[in-house]
């Protein structure tokens, strides 16, 4: 639906309650957020491998679906003929699982949901994951240079990381193959407001005796991740594009450059680094997209918004 100003005889594009986004990993902890957000402007269809107790929430459509099964992933996302397909729906870690497993699963899963989306002519957004630049080895590297860009090399190391790099090259594929458009998301650690798990590492913290820790005390809270995706889905890009998304500070309360020093010893020749501000560069999204992360647990841990009722415990 378009709003017009009639002074001007200028019409600009908004979003209505006639688009539909797709959803999948809609019971998660980030892609409930991003449900309950969008369910207030569009209609959303929510996928999962399982419904939850209760279906009866307005505006959202909730399906079963196994996203490595090709045929029942394509026939719910073309029967929905969403305007833009937001997959969340990818296993986090390797921490429970076989690597093997979480990177099979993972492929299988992007790629089948990408590839529906491409074929109903659906934008993308999607989860990839800072753990690309290799943030995760079991002797986490210092980067080659400070604050890292999305222009870094890529470093993966375990099924997990390495099924990210697929899934950004599934969407660089759809953007090729396809009238569409996609955003790789390379999220840092989210953060549930009320439920920081960072809070532990931080009180445990000090100089003396700091280790390496792989992506420098970074982190995300996830109502920036939910402004983020909304960002993504309102503005038009052109092709594929990876955007970083972590939160504004470090989570320790130190000089950043201070605290990479006292775990790995030294810092990179190229360090552009002041004061607690995140190792990891936002300046893209903000570029492109017009975000900036909101969030900073200095505020954040203490919080206690209402969670969407129909989320995956905890």
């Amino acid at each position: 639906m378009d709003r017009c100003r009639i002074d001007f005889y200028v019409c600009e594009p908004t979003a209505s309650m006639e688009d539909t986004v797709v959803v999948t990993g809609a019971l998660g902890g980030a892609g409930s957020w991003i449900v309950d957000d969008l369910r207030n402007d569009y209609d959303v269809v929510a996928m999962d491998q399982t419904l939850p107790e209760s279906t009866d929430i307005a505006g959202v459509d909730f399906q079963a679906v196994d996203l490595t099964d090709q045929g029942t992933t394509f026939e719910t996302i073309l029967d929905a003929d969403p305007t833009t397909v937001v997959h969340f729906g990818n296993i986090p870690h390797e921490e429970n699982h076989a690597g093997g497993d979480v990177y099979e699963n993972n492929v299988l899963s992007t790629y089948h949901t990408l590839e529906a989306a491409g074929r109903t002519g659906a934008d993308v957004v999607w989860a990839s994951s800072e753990t690309v630049y290799g943030t995760h080895w079991p002797e986490p590297e210092l980067p080659e240079s400070l604050p890292v860009t999305e222009t870094h090399p890529v470093k993966p190391w375990n099924g997990y990381e390495t099924s990210k790099l697929a899934g950004e090259a599934a969407a660089e594929r759809v953007t090729n193959a396809f009238d569409v458009s996609a955003v790789s998301i390379r999220s840092s650690w989210i953060q549930y407001p009320g439920r920081y798990e960072i809070t532990s590492v931080r009180e445990q913290f000090d100089f003396e005796s700091a280790d390496r820790f792989g992506n420098l005390w970074s982190y995300i809270d996830i109502r920036d991740i939910v402004s983020l995706v909304r960002k993504a889905i309102d503005q038009t890009i052109t092709g594929h594009e990876v955007v970083n998304a972590f939160g504004p500070d470090n989570f320790l309360g130190v000089e950043t450059t201070e605290a990479i020093k006292a775990g790995f010893g030294y810092l990179p020749d190229n360090c552009d680094l002041s004061g607690d501000e995140s190792a990891y560069s936002t300046l893209k999204a903000k570029s492109l997209l017009g975000w900036e992360p909101a969030h900073s647990w200095k505020g954040a841990e203490d919080e206690s918004p209402r969670y969407p009722d129909f989320a995956r415990p905890f």
